[in-house]
């Protein structure tokens, strides 16, 4: 039987669950970003992956850095070229 009243996980056990509830937001909220990795990397915590916009990118490490606050949060993260092709291909 578990006790109702159980505080959540400290320290390290803590830090796992808020990168899980994390990367749960990120999959199944607003930005639905399944691309995005987060990593626990010591204390610190590594985002990867490709997003569509740097408009997205931002918004990904405004909620990780309000997620995980307390701990150093770096991104590695990639913004798709989706802009057309300045110029025609040559075909030979």
């Amino acid at each position: 039987m578990t006790d109702a009243s159980a505080s959540p996980p400290t320290g390290a056990a803590n830090l796992d669950y808020r990168v899980a509830h994390l990367a749960e937001h990120l999959a199944s909220g607003p930005l639905g970003e399944l691309g995005v990795r987060v990593e626990l990397r010591g204390d610190a915590v590594l985002l990867t992956g490709t997003v569509p916009s740097a408009q997205c990118r931002d918004e990904i490490l405004a909620r990780a850095r309000e997620e995980l606050a307390g701990h150093p949060v770096h991104s590695d993260m990639l913004v798709a070229g989706t802009s057309s092709p300045d110029h025609g291909e040559d075909l030979t």
